[in-house]
């Protein structure tokens, strides 16, 4: 089997001037395969959130390359990388990063929008499985925080992405209300056999995945737990 994910040595280096100053990421190389799941530590300024958007097609790499199911995604044109971020990759954001000027069925169904797809079905599903239905009319102030990142999780997920990507997705939230979002995508990803790399700083984040790795100056090193 063919992994889904491999990065091959990939670089980022951000500078100020004509040379490099500082380097999140020197030489990561990684392979996953379609419902792997990965738990990304690391301190903050560590390089877990560029490591996120490389993966994702939202920042390219200073070096190295990036595959996604076979595909060069660092060689892609601007125009099939926004494509392959639509189709392929859900980004979940600890900040939610929901439309305030948008209702809840509007949030949920922009990427569906985006990719001309006007069947709305699997929004109202995504709804309901989350414990959000009868919001559809409602607007993003008016919900809670465990509510809007459930929203911000049916959004998604409702094209079915095979990569997601989660970046502190309960860091705004209190234990409880972490849990069960912790809890919701677990289910999501088992029932779609989706690959989901999450970054967090929650101790009660790891069940989560059996793969753990720290990014230590740059360098992805690989954790092992014991019970």
């Amino acid at each position: 089997m063919d992994p889904l994910i491999r990065l091959v040595d990939v670089k980022k280096c951000y500078s100020s001037g004509p040379t490099c100053e500082i380097f999140p990421l020197a030489g990561v190389s990684l392979d996953m395969f379609q419902g792997d799941r990965v738990i990304l530590l690391g301190k903050s300024g560590s390089g877990k959130s560029t490591f996120l958007n490389i993966v994702g097609g939202v920042d390219s790499p200073t070096e190295g390359r990036v595959f996604f199911d076979g595909r060069e995604i660092t060689r892609m044109s601007s125009q099939d990388m926004a494509y392959f971020r639509r189709k392929e990759v859900g980004f979940i954001f600890q900040s939610f990063n929901l439309f305030p000027t948008l209702t809840v069925g509007e949030n949920v169904t922009l990427p569906l929008d985006l990719l001309g797809i006007r069947d709305y079905s699997r929004a109202h599903e995504l709804l309901n499985e989350t414990g959000l239905n009868g919001y559809w009319k409602k607007f993003p102030e008016a919900l809670s925080g465990g509510e809007q990142q459930r929203v911000a999780i049916a959004r998604a997920l409702v094209k079915g992405p095979r990569l997601i990507l989660a970046d502190e997705p309960t860091g705004n939230l209190d234990q409880e209300t972490g849990n069960g979002i912790l809890n919701l995508i677990d289910k999501i990803c088992r029932e779609s056999d989706a690959t989901l790399i999450m970054v967090t700083h929650s101790p009660d984040a790891l069940w989560m995945a059996p793969r753990r790795y720290r990014l230590k100056s740059g360098v992805l090193l690989e954790e092992h737990y014991t019970n």
